[in-house]
């Protein structure tokens, strides 16, 4: 490394240089700011009124957000004396790598205008969509944010959701709820479906309509295996999940019902 030119540089344009990288980090800084400031205020003009939908909203947030970091990025090059259209020679001369990686990302784009579109799920729906399951937090603009149920917030290419099967758990009414009961040898099953029938009937956010199902669904060594099928929003899901379990523990307890045992074989010699 040659000093003198170093030297020559820190004498002759150091000083210039230094202003340049402190008001290149001082436009970055107060740029940041002024976008995020920017987003939000347009966030509370959307939801004013609750005239724009939510999933919609934060959708032009996320665009508004991308297009201002671009004119950020490009001011802050020009402090540098880089103009645009050499950014986009630069660009333009990074080869295919670049090109094949920005091909990827218009197609999450034309994906994320195509859910806005269609609308297969909003924000707030529970959803499961290209293997994963969660509530949807936003649909950005490249990608689909989901918390999942055991609070991981995860991101999902927006294509990757659009070309695969999405499942929408909250855009019915009601879900149902699948839990199972085994009935010992020798008790009644019929007396042992109609009280579980009124023991989940009387559940918290259990839906009346349709009501809940109780049928036998196989047969066992220990004894019929029952299918407990009541009905419920999503968002009592789990809920209603183990109040079931617990309903059919306390209603045979409760009957007297013994505990089903598998049969032992005895052979006689």
């Amino acid at each position: 490394m040659n000093t003198e030119v170093i030297w020559h540089f820190l004498s002759t344009q150091g000083a210039e240089f230094g202003l340049k990288v402190l008001g290149a980090i001082a436009a970055w800084v107060i740029g940041r700011w002024l976008i995020s400031l920017t987003v939000q205020l347009l966030g509370k003009v959307l939801a004013r009124g609750s005239r724009v939908d939510a999933t919609l909203a934060e959708y032009l947030k996320s665009i508004l957000n991308v297009l201002l970091n671009i004119v950020l990025i490009l001011a802050i090059l020009d402090i540098f004396g880089v103009s645009t259209t050499s950014f986009a020679a630069l660009l333009a001369g990074a080869g295919l790598a670049i090109g094949t990686a920005w091909g990827g990302l218009l197609t999450h784009f034309a994906a994320g205008i195509f859910l806005q579109v269609l609308r297969p799920y909003k924000v707030g729906d529970f959803i499961n969509a290209a293997g994963v399951t969660g509530t949807v937090k936003e649909l950005g603009l490249f990608g689909t944010t989901l918390v999942t149920p055991d609070n991981v917030m995860t991101i999902v290419g927006n294509n990757k959701v659009f070309s695969d099967t999405i499942q929408n758990f909250s855009s019915l009414p009601v879900r149902r709820v699948d839990c199972q009961a085994k009935v010992a040898n020798g008790v009644d099953v019929q007396d042992a479906m109609a009280r579980l029938r009124q023991a989940v009937s009387a559940l918290p956010n259990v839906a009346a309509e349709p009501a809940p199902e109780v049928e036998i669904l196989q047969f066992t060594a220990e004894g019929p295996l029952l299918c407990v099928r009541p009905y419920t929003h999503t968002q009592h899901y789990w809920q209603v999940y183990f109040d079931t379990h617990k309903a059919v523990v306390n209603t045979f307890g409760s009957a007297g019902y013994p505990v089903p045992e598998t049969p032992v074989a005895h052979r006689t010699l």
